[in-house]
């Protein structure tokens, strides 16, 4: 079976979408997020900024290799999207959801965190299937 091939410019660019993204959905939602893990004032300090978009940039590199492996001229904007809510539903909700049921954290952490990374792997998954091979 042959693999398609990714354009790798939709990596970098799916990664800075997906950080704008979480940048405007955080933004809006700060007093709601900060509730939800108990704190008043957020961390002002640039390294989760950093991780955030080191993470983002190895996400965009997985997620263009699980859809380069749907096939060649499978690289789509509808098989892009789909494959990001696929891949969200099955590792990244699920992940969200059991990490922070163990510490004992408010749902609406949960809740509010997987709509961003849903948001993210649609995001990354439209860009790299929507700019094909």
């Amino acid at each position: 079976m042959a693999v398609a091939t990714i354009n790798y410019w939709s990596v970098p660019i799916a990664a800075i979408a997906a950080f704008i993204w979480g940048a405007i959905y955080y933004m809006s939602l700060s007093k709601q997020w900060l509730a939800a893990v108990g704190r008043t004032e957020p961390n002002k300090s640039p390294t989760p900024f950093i991780v955030s978009l080191v993470a983002l940039l190895i996400m965009a590199f997985v997620l263009s290799g699980a859809i380069a492996h749907l096939g060649p001229g499978q690289a789509t904007l509808k098989n892009g999207i789909i494959s990001g809510l696929i891949l969200w539903a099955g590792f990244v909700a699920t992940t969200v959801f059991v990490n922070n049921a163990y510490p004992g954290r408010k749902y609406m952490l949960s809740i509010l965190d997987s709509i961003h990374w849903l948001g993210v792997l649609v995001i990354q998954g439209a860009v790299i299937g929507g700019m094909g091979r």
